[in-house]
C-alpha cells in the first residue's frame, strides 16, 4: 500500500522560509517524476513544483526564483524548499507521485 505523507508547513511572515517534506513508502520513487501542488481556498489547484527522475525541475512564474525542489530517492522523500514566502503562498500543498497523494500541509503567510 502506498502512503504519502506531507510534513513541514506552518504559520510564517511574509519574507520567511518553509521546507516542506514528502515521505513516501510503499513504492520506491527513484523512476518517477515526482509534484507538489497548492490548493489555496476559493482558487484553482496550481502545480508549484515538478522533478523528473533525472532531477531536472520545472516552476510557474508564480513561485520562479523563491522555490526549488528536491529529492532524495534513498530516503523516498520529496522535499520544497520555500524562500521569500508571500501572502498569496498560503495554501494547502501537496505532494504526488505516480497517482498517489498525501493530506497535505498547511502554509499560513501573514503579512
Amino acid at each position: 500500500q502506498v502512503q504519502v505523507v506531507e510534513s513541514g508547513g506552518g504559520s510564517v511572515q511574509s519574507g520567511e522560509s518553509l521546507t516542506l517534506s514528502c515521505a513516501v513508502s510503499g513504492l520506491g520513487v527513484s523512476e518517477y517524476r515526482m509534484r507538489w501542488y497548492r490548493q489555496a481556498p476559493g482558487k484553482e489547484r496550481e502545480q508549484v513544483a515538478t522533478i523528473s527522475h533525472a532531477g531536472d525541475t520545472e516552476f510557474p512564474d508564480s513561485v520562479k526564483g523563491r522555490f526549488t525542489v528536491s529529492r532524495d530517492n534513498a530516503k523516498n522523500t520529496l522535499y520544497l524548499q520555500m524562500n521569500n514566502l508571500k501572502e498569496e503562498d498560503t495554501a494547502v500543498y501537496y505532494c504526488y507521485v505516480l497517482g498517489h497523494s498525501g493530506r497535505g500541509t498547511q502554509v499560513t503567510v501573514s503579512s
